[in-house]
C-alpha cells in the first residue's frame, strides 16, 4: 500500500470497555463509509487489548470533513458513552515511506 507522499495518517489507539456490544458492527460500517469519503486512501487496524486503527488521507481538509460526517459523529458519541474507556487520536504527515516483501 504505497501512496503518493506527502499524505496524512490518523492514528486512533483505544481501550474498550468490558462490555462493547455493537462495536464491531459499527466499526465495519465506519470503514465502509470512510472508503467513499473524498480524500480517503486506505485503512489498517489491529486489536489485542490495545486497538490501533490508522486511516490514510490526502489532506487535512479531508480528515476534518470525515471527523464532521454525520454518521461518524454519531459513532464518536457512542464510542465515548458506551465502548471506549480510553482513546487517543494522532494526526501525522507522512513524508516518506517504503516497504519490503508481499503483504497478504
Amino acid at each position: 500500500m504505497l501512496f503518493q507522499t506527502p499524505y496524512y495518517a490518523v492514528i486512533f489507539t483505544s481501550l474498550l470497555q468490558d462490555e462493547h456490544e455493537g462495536y464491531s458492527l459499527m466499526a465495519e460500517r465506519m470503514e465502509e463509509l470512510a472508503i467513499i469519503q473524498e480524500g480517503y486512501l486506505g485503512f489498517e487496524s489491529a486489536r489485542n487489548e490495545l486497538g490501533i486503527s490508522i486511516s490514510y488521507w490526502t489532506s487535512l481538509d479531508s480528515i476534518k470533513n470525515w471527523k464532521e460526517q454525520t454518521d461518524h459523529l454519531f459513532a464518536q458519541q457512542l464510542g465515548r458513552s458506551s465502548w471506549y474507556r480510553y482513546y487517543k487520536v494522532r494526526i501525522c504527515k507522512v513524508e516518506r515511506e517504503y516497504e519490503f516483501g508481499e503483504k497478504k
